[in-house]
């Protein structure tokens, strides 16, 4: 086995692995730190002689550090006696097919309330996707060791904090599932449009987002909101092959070849929309309901912008926000023209509900540029690119605006 097949298994195996240890030990941050030593050990190894059953080598390898560990502690009469009182974990207990509660409890440890989103987005990323530092580094562009610390500081929260290795009661896991939801929205967003650098999409990390959508699903069928984000992730990355060029250039939704989309993906988020929707939308499946709009439509100009303008309405009563409100004022131009549109941008403006944001003088000049009004249009699309920390989405200002020169 070479690297890529260790961190293949890892990212498979790797939340059950958690999951399991920390149910082992009572100790999520001492769970999470073997698992790490045991995929450490599996890339020394590995390569020169390759287990027959890789899963259960970590396991067993990640219980035999945690059990050293423990042994290394000044309070070992207390911690033997936590091991005897738990359920022993042995490698059978690892089924690759099965997702239990154990991961659900994960989910819900990795992102609690007492956790920072930073921290929460990390540790998610880490005990759950299975991620390195050094991807999680690289997805959101910080440093490794700004990583390392936000997950050591995750650890240290949890166990000072007391919290325990169990579901939430169902009442509690309803009003926290919210918490979870975002993470897993942030983690997406961030893939499917970078906030900087030099690529417009992460692909890795909005697929890893959907996985973990799609992991939350499984373990809470009956949550219509957890359908809701799995289809706005599914119906969004649908897009992904359209929309950048071979060199990475942003492509704009009406000049992408939507041949190029992928239906399946579209099929599943369609599906997953369904079951989002037995007792009304809530607000990530009102998102969706707006992807959808967009997936079925054969063209720009012959999607039903009059209903997606409803459904920002609808949006917008039910979780308000400026960037609803701005998205609602692209819709109302394209269903009712920009004069009205633009109403509503500067009222934003007026507001001031998004200082500093490239994203309202970006609308802006668009808007103006179809009024007709070119010199203003030219100076908001400039201001826009300065504001901009993406690279490839300034380059597509600074070009619309060079062009109204």
């Amino acid at each position: 086995m070479d690297t890529a097949d260790v961190e293949a298994v890892w990212r498979i195996e790797s939340a059950r692995i958690v999951a399991a240890l920390t149910r082992f030990t009572g100790d999520f941050g001492l769970a999470e730190d073997a698992a790490q030593e045991a995929v450490a050990e599996a890339l020394v190894s590995w390569p020169h002689t390759a287990p027959a059953d890789p899963a259960g080598w970590l396991m067993a390898t990640a219980r035999r550090r945690a059990i050293d560990a423990i042994r290394r502690r000044t309070n070992l009469k207390d911690k033997y006696a936590l091991m005897a009182a738990a359920p022993a974990v042995v490698e059978d207990e690892i089924d690759p097919n099965r997702i239990d509660d154990d991961v659900l409890a994960l989910m819900f440890i990795s992102c609690h309330p007492v956790l920072s989103r930073e921290a929460r987005v990390a540790l998610t990323l880490r005990v759950v996707g299975g991620l390195s530092s050094e991807e999680i580094a690289r997805a959101f562009l910080v440093s490794v060791p700004t990583v390392q610390a936000r997950i050591t500081r995750g650890k240290k929260t949890i166990a000072a904090a007391g919290v325990p290795f169990e579901l939430p009661a169902a009442a509690e896991r309803r009003e926290r599932l919210g918490g979870v939801l975002s993470v897993i929205y942030v983690i997406f967003t961030e893939g499917s449009t970078a906030t900087s650098g030099d690529r417009l999409v992460r692909r890795d990390l909005a697929y890893e987002a959907i996985r973990l959508a799609r992991t939350l699903a499984a373990l809470q069928p009956d949550e219509p909101e957890v359908h809701g984000l799995l289809a706005l992730c599914e119906l969004t990355a649908a897009r992904f092959p359209a929309r950048t060029g071979p060199d990475g250039t942003p492509v704009l939704l009406e000049d992408q070849d939507r041949q190029r989309w992928d239906y399946s993906a579209i099929r599943r988020g369609m599906a997953a929309l369904v079951k989002a929707s037995p007792r009304g939308l809530g607000p990530y499946g009102l998102q969706a309901a707006i992807a959808a709009a967009h997936a079925s439509a054969p063209s720009v100009e012959e999607t039903d912008w009059d209903r997606i303008v409803v459904l920002y309405e609808a949006l917008g009563r039910v979780a308000p926000s400026p960037v609803v409100e701005l998205n609602r004022a692209v819709a109302v131009a394209m269903a009712s023209g920009p004069a009205q549109a633009l109403a509503i941008v500067d009222e934003l403006i007026a507001m001031d509900r998004l200082p500093g944001s490239h994203l309202v003088p970006t609308v802006r000049g668009e808007l103006l540029t179809r009024l007709g009004r070119r010199p203003e249009a030219r100076a908001e699309l400039e201001l826009a690119a300065r504001l901009c920390t993406n690279q490839r989405e300034r380059t597509v200002l600074e070009r619309k605006a060079a062009a109204l020169a």
